[in-house]
């Protein structure tokens, strides 16, 4: 049997198994009718909606009499009424099917009988929050067009390796696994985590420090929650990471952006600071811009977090892949006793649909912390953090990034020199010395715009930089993700760039 056929014969079979709940439910509303005709027209009501579809075989009306405690006349009525009608058919020796009714006739039986229905009623009508968060969720862009950012190189993933080590650990997981955990991630991989990140990153922590999460952005989240109340200020970088903007308006904080400069963040370019409550960060790579913080500049950021009782957020996103040097330090490992709250994710290295983070949290916020997250998200993936701990203690982890970095360099290398036209005639690239993007810098917002629509009908996905800024001025560019895209691809996408620059400036 084709693969098709079988896949929609099991979806028919699991549809007949809840028919006799969902008829169920109807006897037991209250209703003036024959217990016969409430169930003809709910019966009907399914098939035009097409809920039961064309071709589906019915359970007997002997096997529904049993199962809903009816007498069997009862069903005979309703399925004589939609026989004579051409609701059901019968086939001899088979039983009784939906009819085959065209598609159109179903449909527009269900938009006759259908109210219209009216976005702007009290029960569509989103909350606030909602509002402001649906402010930043634009249009999703395709994974496999060149040039989207933040997308790691999925081919070069080692899936084979993993699924070997993740099948294991599956087969062996302790049944205790299976239920409601709360201890804050698996202990492996928090003990895992401590040693790499006081190697690689100096960041001061033990492993009872590290809480796993679901992604950042559910770090975000519960940091905003445990911090913060609404109408509580922010500070956060402009331009800034799109995502983490979205988590403050959605909680009702007040967004004070901070201009970023060639040394990052430039909080004595405030006129009116205000006193915050969270400070969010990319020190080691901003983004979208790639600079990487001075030392000056986090200090300034230490002290002044300290003196407000305010928070930072360093977002710790991509620090792996660097290329003109060592991985720069932490921002939580300069002092002692910091009141900075780091952030990793495992969607840049290993890959998105992992879904896995963590924090690494001051001591007196371990525990409400995991009590919150034990609460309001639960924990989960048990044997992929297990998996996750042998992979990096076996060095698979470290190998990987190694690998990567050295695909990413070569990346990027390929998409300079596809622009190195257009950049001999105006074109300003940012540095790349790490990360997974550069940023095409643009003196025109017009520019931009001419030059993301016409991507577009290229299968093309050009980010513009002025969408990552929260207030006026916008400065212009575009965030050019070359990390997740082919070599190949990587040249044919620069080559129709830099065209198409040459094209606006008039050098053709």
């Amino acid at each position: 049997m084709a693969e098709g056929a079988s896949s929609r014969g099991a979806a028919i079979l699991e549809r007949a198994d809840w028919l006799t709940d969902a008829l169920g439910l109807v006897l037991g509303e209250p209703s003036n009718q024959p217990l016969s005709a409430c169930l003809y027209h709910a019966l009907r009501e399914w098939i035009q909606s097409g809920r039961l579809a064309n071709g589906q075989r019915l359970p007997s009306t002997r096997q529904l009499a049993q199962e809903l405690g009816l007498g069997r006349n009862t069903l005979l009525a309703a399925f004589d009424q939609l026989l004579a009608e051409g609701f059901l058919v019968t086939r001899h020796g088979a039983g009784t099917f939906v009819a085959d009714l065209p598609f159109e006739h179903a449909a527009s039986v269900v938009a006759a009988s259908s109210p219209p229905a009216r976005a702007d009623t009290d029960s569509s009508r989103l909350s606030s929050r909602g509002m402001a968060l649906l402010a930043f969720c634009h249009a999703r862009q395709e994974r496999h067009s060149a040039f989207v950012p933040g997308v790691p190189a999925l081919d070069r993933f080692p899936h084979a390796q993993w699924q070997r080590i993740l099948r294991r650990h599956q087969q062996r997981m302790p049944t205790d696994w299976l239920a409601y955990q709360a201890r804050g991630g698996v202990p492996e991989l928090r003990e895992a985590l401590a040693d790499y990140l006081q190697l690689s990153r100096s960041v001061r922590c033990r492993p009872e420090q590290i809480l796993i999460v679901q992604g950042a952005q559910q770090g975000f989240e519960l940091i905003v929650r445990l911090l913060s109340d609404s109408g509580d200020q922010v500070w956060l970088e402009e331009p800034g990471y799109q995502g983490a903007q979205a988590c403050f308006a959605a909680a009702g904080l007040d967004m004070t952006p901070v201009p970023v400069d060639d040394e990052g963040m430039c909080i004595d370019a405030l006129n009116d600071p205000g006193h915050p409550r969270l400070i969010y960060v990319t020190p080691s790579h901003q983004y979208p811009s790639g600079v990487t913080m001075s030392l000056a500049r986090r200090l300034a950021l230490l002290e002044a977090a300290e003196r407000h009782g305010a928070w930072i957020v360093e977002d710790d996103y991509d620090s792996e892949f660097r290329y003109g040097h060592r991985p720069i330090a932490a921002l939580q490992g300069l002092v002692d006793d910091s009141r900075v709250i780091y952030v990793g994710t495992f969607s840049k290295v290993m890959y998105p649909g992992l879904r896995l983070g963590y924090l690494v949290l001051p001591e007196p916020l371990v525990e409400p912390f995991r009590q919150a997250n034990a609460r309001l998200h639960r924990e989960g993936q048990y044997a992929v953090q297990s998996a996750l701990a042998e992979f990096i203690v076996r060095g698979h982890f470290s190998r990987h990034i190694r690998h990567m970095r050295d695909c990413y360099r070569r990346r990027q290398a390929l998409l300079r020199k596809a622009l190195a036209p257009a950049v001999a005639h105006g074109l300003r690239l940012s540095e790349g010395q790490a990360g997974m993007h550069l940023v095409a810098w643009l003196g025109d917002a017009e520019h931009e715009r001419s030059l993301v629509e016409r991507a577009r009908t290229e299968g093309i996905s050009l980010s513009p930089l002025s969408s990552y800024y929260l207030a006026a001025p916008r400065r212009p560019g575009l965030v050019l993700g070359y990390a997740g895209t082919a070599e190949a691809e990587v040249e044919r996408a620069g080559e129709w760039l830099a065209r198409a620059w040459l094209k606006l400036v008039g050098n053709t």
